[in-house]
């Protein structure tokens, strides 16, 4: 798994819980499949400039903020349960 798919997956997953929706949800909004955004938050799925847009759509944000300071490495350190620096 890509370390920077890793991040933007936790960042679209935040985003999501944050605004209390469910992948099934989000994919709606999205005019995704929730599959796929599955496989996006598990880091699996590498989405296109088109399903990013429309993530970012669904999330009420803009694609610049979903996607600024991506950090690989604070995504490895969620996974493994260790806290975020600030």
């Amino acid at each position: 798994m890509d370390d920077l798919r890793a991040a933007f997956g936790q960042r679209v997953k935040g985003r999501r819980e944050a605004l209390r929706l469910s992948q099934e949800a989000l994919a709606e909004r999205a005019g995704l499949d929730s599959t796929y955004v599955s496989g996006i938050e598990r880091g699996r799925r590498n989405p296109g400039l088109n399903s990013l847009q429309r993530l970012a759509v669904a999330l009420e944000t803009t694609l610049p903020d979903l996607l600024r300071d991506l950090r690989p490495q604070a995504a490895a350190e969620i996974k493994r349960g260790r806290p975020r620096k600030a």
